[in-house]
């Protein structure tokens, strides 16, 4: 049986990490290892702006209707 769940954990230390990799190979689940290495310092500052834009509501809204003309721009 497959699910479409998917389950993000943040270990804090190198010793949860190899505890999650042990308990989730213990149970033959797959598992993929990702680190911020996977992303440039440079991407992460502009992903960071970018929330706290939106949190403060610098946001362009375009209407479903307008969105071709908006894409032509």
């Amino acid at each position: 049986m497959k699910t479409q769940d998917i389950l993000i954990a943040q270990p804090e230390s190198k010793e949860q990490v190899q505890a999650l990799k042990a308990f989730m190979n213990a149970l033959k689940i797959k598992f993929t290892v990702s680190g911020d290495e996977t992303y440039t310092s440079e991407f992460v500052e502009k992903l960071l702006e970018s929330r706290k834009e939106a949190q403060e509501g610098k946001v362009t809204r375009v209407k479903k209707e307008d969105l071709k003309e908006f894409m032509d721009l």
